[in-house]
């Protein structure tokens, strides 16, 4: 039985999404990374935030489910469950409501830690020459603090796209086409990085290679599913690939 090595694997991912684009090849200048559950371990606290507010407005979204939502902005988030429950949007007061009681119950956990591989990964990406981008729905001053912190001098202000700068949150395609605007790239000279179904979907939809890694409790097929072009089981194997995944790239 012939098994698939690693780089027959992401050369036939890269034919496929070249084939469907009409693209010559990837000339890869940007890495676009989502933050929660990709380069910060903070996703269960979000998971147990959500939960917990959402119960005390009577509302009923289970940490579990919080990860399918993960990568929306707050309004998003709170109207879908609205909306399931009552049949209409919430009140704006209310969604700023329990989006400020979100934060707060947010900021209550400890500090979330890098998630491993992300750092290393990102001194890989400069030693190459290629700028890392975030791309977040969410709107955590903290994190963005802490963004400063864990990865200094990795991301610049400029190069930030969050839920302060969107009009329509992921899974539509406006944050990651906003995110290749501020790099100043094309969708063929940049990568997605994404651990969330609705923010692989917006990569996609942006027409942009979208590589998943499964760092939460879904299922990995779900990732594929949403459309990634690539799965990796976790932010480390991505770095440990990278070489690589970026030879394959060059490569196309």
């Amino acid at each position: 039985m012939n098994v698939m090595s690693n780089v027959d694997m992401y050369r036939s991912s890269i034919a496929r999404f070249l084939e469907a684009h009409g693209w010559e090849r990837i000339r890869l200048r940007a890495v676009l990374f989502d933050m929660d559950g990709v380069l910060f371990n903070s996703m269960p606290y979000h998971a147990d935030a959500w939960h917990k507010v959402m119960e005390r407005h009577g509302l009923h979204l289970s940490r579990e489910e919080a990860y399918l939502h993960e990568g929306r902005t707050g309004s998003s988030t709170i109207n879908i469950v609205y909306q399931r429950q009552f049949g209409r949007d919430a009140d704006p007061a209310l969604v700023e409501k329990i989006y400020a009681e979100k934060s707060a119950e947010f900021s209550t956990h400890p500090e979330p830690e890098r998630m491993l591989g992300a750092w290393e990964l990102l001194q890989k990406l400069r030693a190459d020459g290629i700028v890392p981008v975030l791309v977040t729905g969410s709107g955590q001053h903290s994190l963005f603090d802490r963004l400063a912190h864990c990865f200094p001098g990795m991301f610049d202000k400029e190069r930030m796209v969050t839920a302060f700068d969107v009009k329509y949150g992921k899974p539509h395609p406006e944050p990651y086409l906003m995110g290749l605007e501020k790099a100043g790239v094309a969708p063929n000279e940049a990568i997605v990085v994404e651990n969330a179904p609705i923010g692989v979907q917006a990569g996609k939809a942006a027409g942009i290679f979208t590589v998943a890694v499964n760092t939460g409790p879904l299922d990995g097929q779900v990732l594929l599913d949403a459309g990634a072009d690539l799965l990796f089981p976790s932010m480390q194997a991505l770095c440990d690939g990278w070489e690589e995944l970026r030879g394959t790239f060059a490569q196309s």
